[in-house]
């Protein structure tokens, strides 16, 4: 229980609720246990009549007789109603409870998701995630709903039942639960292999969500390919190992439930020897013995359930388990509380910067300044570093060593939020929302966008001839991730969304990579008006976009090889030099 502790905040929250259903509960089971009674004294009174039917007169006969039938039968149904709709309040309060609680919960998953590091996300897969916000979230609804309210039904109804047992009969109400602590002993054995096996199933499933989205994600380039055979195979092979799991937690379950149902048998069988006897003795009536057995039967759905229940803690227990994991991931730290400044210069210093996943340094010995105004191209190798430079100024990755200012200020003293609000930002991988043209290029701006700024932006991204090929134009829906549009045509769509925001910073990393030459120049040229005045940082491996950028920072391997003018490194770096004479070979 101590993972389902996380928890309390919701029981806390919802507190007026739960008690209202615990009272339901209370009342359904308090009107349960009168049921059994009426029917002792409709017995006894039956009996009663059949053997003195002699002594009674016809006209009376008729008279007692209906009074029986009639008086207990209406007695019997209107305490099965009340009980009835009791039960109805109870589900009506503890199960919606529930999916309230499952809301709340969902939504404090997501916006963690939310403040979470990049490099959370470099370490984790999109199906884990799924998994743990709709499988997990779903397990531990259902300890909060169905486990809390037939665990309350069986206290209650068992301290009732039992004490009207013991009023009616002590020595037949011990012999009738002794099997009791041999079933409580084998819901304690078998709900710890059921805890181990909800785990294993959970993180099997978490893989095959994986698989799942991963292949969904590339299903073109699986297709192009004519890879769906391995696919196949492999989900298929995922897929059995799930199934195997979930047959071994099967065969649990199957012991159990028969062994539980032989046990409340024997119950029933000591009720109707023992009172058998205790009748013939003249201690006990039939309608005692039938007293007995209903209420026994009462008691076999709660203790029954009481095993589901074990079950669905162990579930939730291990499903609470895997989401206070993420949960308890720690944060990007935003303890900045000043608006982002008016700034001079950015200048960002790291003597060291290593992903977790890797054993060699991304970055080392990077020192770098921004001024205000300047437009900054990063050229360099696959692997040089570039985008991780891009992320640090970004604040996607914190600095391990040394410091990120703002003109005399440490970054970390500025709000990380009204920091991105100054900041567009064009990654090297992009991506597109499933809604129209329109929506994903306004997507980034703050304030109601005029048909004039958004023709604006599109001409600034070169997308006018694009969207004019579109049968419902800027409102033509582009699909999941872009998947209708080319990469050139995504590109400048990313492109066109940076441009909607009123910005500070500019920064673009190789986001022009599948435009060809001729548009890739007119787009640069277009950004140089639209963004002037503006700090702007390009990255890419084409010399062309930063050609007449104001300073060049060559990286190599992770280190700063060289910097200045094109027409310095030209002459003073080996790599920017030989880079500048192919390209221009090519071209």
């Amino acid at each position: 229980m101590s993972e389902l502790a996380s928890l309390n905040k919701y029981l806390f929250r919802y507190k007026w609720l739960i008690l209202l259903g615990i009272v339901c509960v209370v009342l359904s089971n308090l009107f349960a246990i009168y049921i059994p009674v009426f029917v002792r004294l409709g017995i006894d009174d039956a009996l009663w009549i059949s053997q003195n039917i002699s002594l009674i007169e016809n006209d009376l006969l008729y008279g007692a007789a209906l009074k029986t039938v009639l008086g207990f039968g209406v007695a019997i149904f209107v305490a099965s109603l009340l009980k009835g709709i009791f039960l109805f309040l109870m589900r009506q309060t503890l199960i919606v409870t529930s999916r309230n609680i499952e809301y709340d919960q969902k939504n404090e998953i997501f916006q963690k998701y939310e403040r979470l590091s990049e490099e959370f996300y470099r370490n984790h897969y999109t199906g884990d995630l799924m998994s743990r916000i709709s499988e997990d979230v779903s397990n531990v609804r259902m300890y909060i709903g169905p486990s809390i309210m037939y665990f309350a039904n069986v206290l209650f109804s068992f301290i009732m039942i039992v004490a009207q047992m013991l009023m009616i009969n002590t020595s037949l109400t011990i012999w009738v639960l002794l099997p009791l602590p041999f079933l409580s002993y084998s819901i304690y054995i078998v709900s710890k292999k059921i805890n181990i096996g909800n785990k294993r199933i959970q993180e099997q499933l978490s893989l095959i969500t994986t698989k799942a989205q991963e292949t969904f994600a590339g299903i073109r380039i699986i297709k192009s390919f004519g890879a769906e055979r391995h696919f196949n195979k492999d989900f298929l092979e995922s897929g059995k190992v799930f199934q195997a799991k979930n047959l071994q937690l099967a065969k649990v379950n199957a012991i159990f439930f028969p062994l539980m149902t032989l046990l409340m048998g024997l119950s029933t069988i000591l009720v109707l020897y023992i009172g058998g006897w205790e009748v013939k003795a003249g201690r006990f009536t039939p309608g005692n013995v039938a007293e007995f057995i209903i209420y026994l039967n009462m008691l076999i759905w709660p203790v029954a359930s009481l095993g589901w229940t074990t079950a669905l803690v162990q579930k939730a227990s291990a499903s609470q388990k895997r989401i206070n994991e993420f949960l308890n991931e720690p944060e990007q730290p935003d303890t900045g509380l000043t608006p982002f400044p008016d700034f001079q210069k950015l200048t960002l210093n790291v003597p060291h910067y290593q992903y977790l996943d890797k054993d060699y340094p991304a970055l080392q010995d990077m020192e770098l300044e921004i001024p205000k105004g300047q437009f900054i191209g990063l050229i360099g190798k696959t692997g040089s570093g570039k985008t991780t430079v891009i992320q640090l100024l970004t604040r996607q990755l914190e600095i391990q060593k040394g410091h990120y200012n703002v003109d005399d200020a440490d970054m970390s003293d500025f709000a990380l939020s009204a920091f991105r609000s100054k900041v567009a930002y064009v990654q090297q991988d992009t991506f597109l929302f499933s809604d129209t043209l329109r929506e994903n290029i306004v997507f980034g701006s703050e304030s109601e966008v005029s048909e004039e700024e958004l023709q604006k932006v599109i001409g600034f991204a070169s997308l006018g001839q694009d969207i004019a090929q579109f049968p419902k134009g800027l409102d033509t829906v582009i699909g999941e991730r872009g998947v209708s549009l080319s990469g050139g045509q995504k590109q400048r769509m990313s492109l066109a969304r940076a441009l909607m925001r009123n910005a500070d910073i500019y920064i673009f990393d190789d986001c022009l990579s599948a435009v060809d030459a001729e548009t890739e120049a007119a787009i640069i040229d277009k950004l140089k008006i639209a963004l002037k005045g503006k700090t702007i940082i390009m990255s890419g491996h084409r010399i062309a976009p930063i050609l007449k950028a104001d300073e060049i920072w060559v990286l190599d391997n992770g280190n700063l090889s060289g910097k200045g003018t094109h027409e310095i490194l030209v002459e003073t770096n080996e790599y920017y030099s030989w880079l500048f004479e192919n390209q221009s070979l090519e071209s």
